[in-house]
């Protein structure tokens, strides 16, 4: 049996791409802006240099040659240097008759065949960037260069202005996209936080609404296995209980059978005798069962409880037990420093009782048997305690687990009554623990119950 889903499901894919295609435009519109701005001020630098450039090479043409000269020094000597920074030369018959400091001595670049044009030469080991141009006219070229490096420099200078930016947008846009994924992703922690609260009590469906459309197969296949264990339990349960409850009268019927025949023939009382324990043995273990069959379909939200007072609970339960500690010279105490506590009377009742039946079959005789309810950290605590023979620490870790009995006990019992205890337990919320008993010897079982709300 599956859940159907409410709605069209959603993809999870493209929810997530369409997140991160948004937050990437969005990062790189702005990454693309402060780039522009950081081109658009390194430009008009270079322009502007070209432009004071273009100045000085043309106040250099109207001059003289010493005035040339002295602009040329006074340039190179003092002043921040220029991006730009271009040479020019005029070359005429082969020679340079007209240069600027920086130009070398020799032409820049030698027979060139065109009218204009630009070319990469190497002068004076140094790679210059040219343009020729000729007056075929007159005889003469001009010819401006630029070292390359100057180019380089420029670029360099650019990266170093925007390396920073780009590398912060670039972490920027990590995290944008660590936080959209974690948020588009967060309906497949909750389906995983569903899942993993699951128990063995809880085998209901999980919702398909909402879910996204790459999850939805996933989640169906789940809620066809709950749906199968969930079967297969409920079936093993009615098989228990109608078992247990099916054996109770035929065995009720053996018993008095027995009780017959003992008075028959009381030449074999002891035979007779050790049959009834036998069947009290039995009998004791089908109502454990039925006890289980009926506390394992319930879910602790089933559960019903509310104030329980102590005193009148625990005085029946303590009579029931005087006799048999009587007879065997055992102690039984009582502490009741408490009111009450929240559970249910019925379960609880049962939980009590098998605890001191636990300590009753298990202690030897002379044994002292403590009963303590008390507040403890915040919290109501109940503890059972003897001075008995006690279970030592690896199988205190195994206690309440169904059917495990403690090797060398020589007492009968089905090993289901601390399994009820732990099952009562777990139904209330109650934090059940296995330690040392009284005088450090022993076996005490602590019950902390859930903190009372403040109404």
């Amino acid at each position: 049996m599956t859940l159907k889903s409410e709605g069209k499901p959603w993809s999870l894919r493209r929810r997530l791409l369409a997140a991160i295609v948004a937050a990437s435009t969005v990062l790189w519109l702005a990454s693309l802006g402060i780039v522009t701005m950081i081109a658009w001020h390194e430009t008009n630098e270079v322009f502007d240099d070209a432009l004071e450039e273009s100045g000085q090479m043309l106040m250099a043409a109207t001059t003289d040659w010493e005035q040339r000269g002295l602009l040329a020094r006074a340039k190179a000597a003092g002043g921040p240097e220029r991006k730009v920074d271009m040479q020019y030369q005029i070359v005429v018959g082969g020679k340079v008759v007209q240069r600027t400091s920086g130009a070398p001595s020799q032409p820049f670049v030698r027979h060139f065949g065109d009218s204009h044009g630009f070319a990469d030469p190497e002068v004076e080991q140094r790679r210059w960037r040219v343009f020729v141009v000729r007056d075929a006219a007159r005889q003469f070229e001009v010819q401006v260069g630029q070292r390359y490096k100057k180019r380089y420099d420029i670029l360099e200078e650019l990266a170093e202005h925007l390396w920073l930016p780009v590398a912060g947008f670039l972490v920027l846009l990590a995290l944008v996209c660590w936080l959209l994924t974690g948020r588009v992703l967060k309906p497949l922690r909750a389906t995983a936080a569903t899942i993993a609260a699951k128990s063995p009590d809880d085998l209901a469906q999980v919702e398909l609404a909402g879910q996204p459309r790459e999850l939805l197969p996933i989640v169906q296949a789940l809620n066809g296995v709950l749906g199968r264990l969930d079967t297969a339990l409920q079936s093993e349960r009615r098989f228990t209980a109608d078992a247990a409850h099916e054996l109770r009268t035929p065995l009720a019927g053996l018993h008095m059978h027995v009780q017959l025949l003992q008075r028959q023939h009381p030449e074999l009382v002891a035979p007779f005798q050790k049959l009834r324990r036998d069947i009290a043995r039995v009998t004791a273990l089908v109502d454990s069962l039925l006890t289980l069959a009926r506390l394992d379909p319930l879910a602790r939200a089933q559960v019903t409880t509310h104030a329980v007072v102590l005193a009148p609970l625990l005085e029946p339960l303590l009579a029931a037990c005087e006799q048999e500690a009587s007879a065997r010279g055992m102690a039984l105490a009582v502490r009741c420093e408490l009111a009450s506590v929240e559970a249910d009377p019925a379960m609880l009742e049962i939980l009590l009782r098998n605890l001191l039946d636990n300590a009753l079959r298990y202690c030897p005789d002379g044994s002292r048997i403590e009963i303590v309810a008390r507040q403890h950290a915040g919290r109501p605590r109940i503890s059972v305690r003897d001075n008995g023979p006690g279970v030592d620490q690896a199988s205190r870790q195994r206690l309440g687990e169904r059917f495990f009995r403690v090797l060398g006990q020589q007492q009968a019992g089905s090993g289901l009554g601390l399994s009820i205890v732990r099952r009562i337990a777990d139904l209330h919320g109650i934090a059940l623990a296995f330690g040392p008993g009284l005088d450090g010897r022993g076996l005490g079982v602590t019950l902390d119950f859930p903190a009372v709300r403040a109404p």
